[in-house]
């Protein structure tokens, strides 16, 4: 039996969530997802994901969101992940810190289990994503072989390591964070579908979902500055992946690149 699991990359304020309002139904019916996984850490307005974001993708039909280091920008995104658990945080933030870093969702097909995890690399020094990943996984192969990990992480080596650590340990392996899609998307060796960066789904006249003035002058200046949500040239990125049932490995990964002019077709 196959597994059909649709993630979508990095949703990106009100651009980003009105194109997943768009395209999420049809997308949901022409893949016959089973699961379906999208990262939302930038979902309130380019920073967190609140309640009021959470509610729409749910009702959309997401089962999981996924999370990363702009999930604490927000208060109300923070207290969210207390009272919802569908919600992720990166598993290995320090030991104490609030909300779940991975969900067990019940399919028609099986257990998936949905893991956060955050790099280091260029990032804040929290724990090990490697040892978190060992541990989590031996714990979750117990109770099913189909697992899913969105890897947030900003060095493109550090994403092809977790990668490779985790080849037959994990059924697919995708890369969030810097917001541009690559287009390396393939099945390691010993059943791990992996893709380096899904991409976000969002503005892409922006540097990277945001306007263009204040991300230069950030260079220019180095001093801090005011960032606002680019709209125009909206675009969902995502990934298309299958996995056998039985074993848990990879047996496809498609990548989903779509500009809003594309017509909205009807599956």
């Amino acid at each position: 039996m196959t597994l059909n699991i649709l993630f979508i990359g990095d949703i990106v304020g009100k651009p980003g969530m009105d194109m997943v309002q768009t395209w999420l139904p049809p997308l949901k019916k022409k893949y016959k997802a089973d699961i379906t996984i999208v990262n939302g850490e930038n979902s309130a307005e380019g920073k967190g994901c609140t309640e009021k974001e959470g509610k729409v993708l749910f009702d959309l039909g997401v089962d999981v969101i996924t999370g990363g280091n702009h999930t604490w920008d927000k208060r109300q995104s923070q207290d969210y992940l207390k009272v919802e658990s569908r919600s992720l945080r990166p598993l290995n933030y320090p030991k104490g810190t609030y909300g779940h870093g991975y969900f067990i969702f019940n399919s028609e097909k099986g257990k998936v289990a949905v893991v956060n995890l955050q790099g280091r690399s260029f990032l804040p020094a929290i724990d090990c994503p490697f040892r978190t990943a060992e541990w989590i996984t031996s714990k979750l192969l117990e109770e099913t072989k189909m697992i899913f990990v969105d890897f947030h992480a900003e060095a493109t080596a550090e994403k092809l390591a977790l990668g490779n650590f985790l080849d037959g340990k994990v059924s697919v392996l995708v890369g969030t964070h810097t917001h541009i899609q690559t287009s390396d998307e393939r099945i390691f060796p010993k059943g791990t579908a992996y893709i380096t960066d899904v991409g976000m789904t969002g503005p892409y006249d922006s540097i990277i979902g945001m306007k263009t003035d204040a991300a230069i002058n950030r260079f220019l200046y180095a001093t801090p500055q005011k960032y606002q949500t680019a709209t125009d040239q909206v675009h969902l990125c995502g990934i298309f992946a299958q996995v056998d049932t039985e074993t848990g490995n990879a047996l496809s990964i498609e990548r989903l690149l779509i500009p809003e002019f594309e017509k909205v077709k009807s599956y």
